[in-house]
């Protein structure tokens, strides 16, 4: 019976070297790594697919994103084709990480390597995450010491989150109880979803309307932040008790930031570059050289990045 044990470990031991093998010694043209994309409507999924999309040009391998448009059956659905389609590796930000549970165990028997980036799916091969309400809370706290500084905490601000999304509902907390812990008495108005600039835009001149003295507007990603630095600016919302922060640190929200005059204040860098760059590096690896037993985890780096470091140069774009 021991013998009976040990031949069968020595064939799985044997088995699954040939698989590695045989991933080894494809043609790297030949490789498909696919990355399934919330919506590309917004700034932050786009540096991740640049990043990737860098990574894969140094390692002359195939990579393609597709846009699921917000949709969680449509981000299932695209998996699950990657998966027929034999893709060599798979990575997303999940919409809805209970959907993707059962696909990404799919993918897995298949001996497809699988990560996902921001919005992790638990059972991924790559965990490349984040703290949710930290990465909130260093947004509030930016935003609400401009109100402590400049307003003395008196004033109204409206926070444009994506609670829409259950795995960044924690970021809207952690940007509440940061403005609730830095200005206690500065009054919160508003707290919507509103994950893009046409959402954070018709968010914001909805509060206007009731508002018209609000001073603050606090977006959890830059792309509704510009929504709601476009309806204040529309409005003639501007001057030096008026701002925006969010976070993020896309091209779009620096350029405005950039602008000495404009009221667009702050933003928070998340590394979308670094994170797409670095996930497809290790998949790519994984897929090659074997799949880890062990779970890898990684976690995303932010810094803070205030105007007046934008205006001066000190903080420049990451990709």
């Amino acid at each position: 019976m021991k013998f009976k044990k040990l031949a069968i470990a020595a064939a799985v031991v044997i088995a699954a070297a040939s698989v590695a093998a045989s991933a080894a010694e494809k043609n790297p043209a030949d490789f498909k790594l696919g990355f399934s994309v919330p919506q590309l409507a917004n700034p932050w999924f786009v540096g991740v697919k640049l990043g990737m999309e860098k990574a894969c040009k140094e390692l002359g391998i195939k990579c393609i994103s597709i846009d699921a448009q917000y949709k969680v059956d449509k981000q299932v659905s695209d998996i699950e084709n990657m998966i027929s389609d034999k893709y060599d590796a798979i990575f997303c930000t999940a919409i809805d990480a209970n959907a993707l549970t059962q696909v990404y165990e799919d993918a897995k028997k298949a001996g497809i390597a699988t990560g996902s980036i921001a919005q992790t799916v638990p059972n991924s091969n790559l965990l490349y995450g984040m703290d949710e309400y930290s990465y909130g809370f260093t947004i509030g706290t930016q935003a609400a010491e401009w109100a402590r500084d400049t307003l003395g905490c008196k004033g109204k601000v409206a926070l444009i989150t994506e609670d829409n999304v259950e795995a960044v509902k924690r970021r809207g907390d952690g940007i509440e109880d940061a403005v609730k812990k830095t200005c206690p008495t500065l009054q919160i108005v508003a707290r919507q979803a509103g994950d893009n600039p046409e959402s954070g835009m018709k968010i914001i001149e909805s509060v206007l309307q009731q508002h018209p003295d609000l001073n603050l507007v606090i977006g959890s990603n830059d792309s509704g932040g510009i929504g709601g630095y476009q309806a204040m600016v529309s409005n003639n919302k501007v001057g030096k008790d008026r701002a925006v922060f969010s976070g993020d640190a896309t091209r779009e929200a620096l350029e405005l930031i950039k602008d000495p005059d404009s009221i667009y204040r702050g933003t928070v860098d998340l590394f979308p570059f670094k994170g797409g760059y670095e996930s497809a590096k290790i998949l790519y690896e994984m897929a090659t050289k074997g799949i880890p037993a062990k779970q890898r985890t990684e976690m995303l780096p932010y810094v803070r990045v205030p105007k007046a470091d934008v205006v001066s140069g000190k903080y420049t774009a990451t990709y």
